[in-house]
């Protein structure tokens, strides 16, 4: 567990780890009890925290334990100590910790103006900047941005958890060669009235069409190469296409975030990129003498660290993409003055991040040390059941047709979906509309789907299977949905419980008294902790595994703490007081991974 000073406010964990560290660290001069504290970890094997005594070099472990023991009393926090081998075992009091941990979530979740439970406020007065998604305008956007932008999503609620002013930014491949090459494509292929129609699918069509040409014949090529050069010298009737592309393709790409659950701060691109700032890169380079002028093309040799030659403008004048990053993290810090800037690319894109942190490192900007690349493997065998590559959209639109015959297998999970704004007493069906909604739920199930599947392991390369992904057996999204939607449902059935009472007036012996619900609250209390070793290693995996072993604890305990059909209505009021927390840090959990939690399935 990475160490952060105690903070009971926001992890009412804290309180007992620091309860343990005043004993250990009174009985063990001349241990302060924040070295101790930096030294209690959550424990394994049905021990709640643990001492590996070995780190403090104390001398003999038996001995140091010993003592520890013999000192050591208990409070109303800690129930009981153990000692085995090298470790000290610690056990929490069970009433005391039920009681402050769901009083914890329930404050902070429902007592505040916006929930904050998990949040911590370390990055408080810092900024960072998070690039991510970045598909080429002008094609669709494909599965292979899907990593880049469901990654950045979650860094970015993650930053925000932590108390960072967060830019989400999109830097749009909206510039370079490949635009001549459509502009010189649409003029032979191109049509306006496909273009109104579909213009992401209409101009990817000319894209390729245009490609073939030019492998055919090297004019294309020289022309399209022409048509570049007349863009970046500001060529009005060479631009005016390309802004209409452009508006085109960011509208599209907006309604596939919104179905992603992804929301960006700014839209800006390598044609927003001042040549001033390339220019002011460049001159400063050349000042520095790290330029080679090859045949009139500027190269920046960096073979000395391995990373080969990189150009940072072509013999005809025109820029480079590397050129464009280079200015473009200039112009940025000049605009946010950030703590730091993450980029969210793809592992194949290793040399050139490199060649890009180096150059601006060699530039002598201090802020270069704060630039950091997150990579991630590849999505392989991401294709249709016919077995083409595609775009998101058709992904989303087939495995909505997956979802529903999954689930029209299960006639009672089909017939319960609907939407929690439209169903009320009262109100009469519209079957198109509950049709409508009901692919809308379908749909964010199979989001969540994809994106569990997807950020599960940022680094590794992982193969797309469309079985797993409709799954609502084991470690999947739709999983994660069906434990959160069923917690949802106690408070629909179970009315005559309800309004529940203030937490103080709620009497939860009887969840003390179950292995059960121990475990789950436990685990609610780990939470802040989950959020802030995430936001230390950057990955994923952490959050996505904390929500799945929530959710098997809830389905473990569903049956054995039943709260519908119990005749003790305290014990109910309890039992739904807890699934009611449970619900809160789950679904705090899923919107920490950009997944957009069901009340209803």
């Amino acid at each position: 567990m990475a160490y952060s000073p105690p903070d009971p406010s926001t992890c009412a964990l804290d309180a007992f780890r620091y309860s343990i560290a005043e004993r250990v660290a009174a009985a063990l001069p001349p241990l302060t009890v924040d070295q101790v504290y930096s030294g209690v970890d959550y424990g394994k094997k049905g021990v709640d925290f643990t001492i590996a005594l070995p780190r403090f070099k104390l001398g003999k472990v038996d001995d140091v334990a010993a003592k520890v023991v013999a000192q050591f009393k208990t409070d109303e926090r800690i129930e009981s100590i153990t000692h085995d081998k090298a470790f000290l075992h610690f056990q929490c009091k069970n009433t005391t910790m039920i009681r402050e941990v769901l009083t914890q979530v329930h404050t902070l979740t429902h007592d505040v103006p916006n929930p904050c439970y998990g949040s911590n406020d370390s990055g408080k007065g810092k900024t960072v900047i998070i690039e991510y998604s970045s598909p080429n305008i002008a094609k669709s956007f494909h599965v292979g941005h899907l990593r880049s932008t469901i990654i950045g999503g979650f860094l970015a609620n993650l930053y925000k958890a932590c108390g960072w002013k967060v830019v989400s930014m999109n830097y749009l491949g909206d510039w370079g060669t490949q635009f001549g090459l459509i502009a010189t494509g649409f003029e032979k292929y191109g049509s306006y009235e496909e273009l109104e129609k579909d213009a992401i699918k209409h101009l990817f069509d000319v894209y390729v069409k245009v490609n073939k040409d030019a492998e055919a014949d090297p004019e294309v090529k020289a022309e399209a190469g022409r048509w570049f050069k007349r863009m970046e010298d500001g060529d009005e009737s060479a631009l005016k296409n390309w802004r209409v592309w452009r508006e085109l393709s960011v509208k599209k790409y907006s309604e596939e975030y919104k179905r992603l659950n992804i929301e960006f701060d700014v839209y800006t691109g390598e044609s927003m990129v001042g040549k001033e700032w390339q220019d002011k890169a460049l001159i400063r380079l050349e000042e520095m003498g790290l330029i080679d002028d090859v045949d009139g093309a500027k190269i920046v040799n960096l073979e000395k660290w391995k990373m080969g030659k990189a150009v940072l403008r072509k013999k005809d004048g025109t820029s480079i993409y590397l050129t464009r990053d280079i200015g473009g993290a200039i112009e940025r810090y000049e605009k946010y003055k950030f703590d730091k800037m993450i980029y969210v690319v793809s592992s194949q894109q290793d040399l050139h991040l490199s060649q890009f942190f180096k150059v601006l490192e060699l530039m002598e900007f201090p802020w270069a040390s704060s630039l950091q690349h997150i990579n991630y493997g590849l999505v392989q065998g991401m294709s249709t059941r016919k077995g083409t590559v595609v775009f998101l959209d058709q992904i989303i639109k087939e495995a909505a047709q997956v979802m529903h015959e999954q689930m029209q297998k299960n006639e009672e999970k089909y017939a319960a979906i609907e939407d929690p704004g439209e169903r009320r007493p009262g109100n009469r069906y519209n079957g198109s509309q509950d049709t409508r909604h009901g692919r809308e739920k379908v749909i964010f199930v199979l989001i969540a789907s994809i994106s569990l599947l997807d950020i599960a392991h940022r680094i590794n390369n992982y193969t797309f299977n469309w079985d797993r992904m409709k799954s609502f057996e084991g470690d999947t999204g739709p999983y994660l949905q069906y434990a959160h939607v069923r917690l949802s449902s106690l408070s629909r059935k179970n009315p005559h419980l309800l309004p529940l009472p203030p937490p103080s007036q709620i009497d939860t012996t009887s969840l003390a008294e179950s292995s059960h619900a121990r475990e789950i609250i436990f685990l609610l209390g780990t939470y802040p902790d989950v959020v802030k070793v995430a936001l230390k290693t950057q990955e994923p995996s952490g959050v996505v595994t904390y929500a799945m072993r929530l959710s098997h604890a809830i389905s473990s305990a569903w049956e054995v703490l039943a709260v519908k059909g119990e005749e003790d209505l305290e014990k109910a009021r309890a039992r739904l007081w807890m699934y009611e927390c449970t619900r809160d840090v789950l679904g705090a959990a899923l919107r920490l991974l950009s997944i957009r939690p069901l009340e209803r399935m």
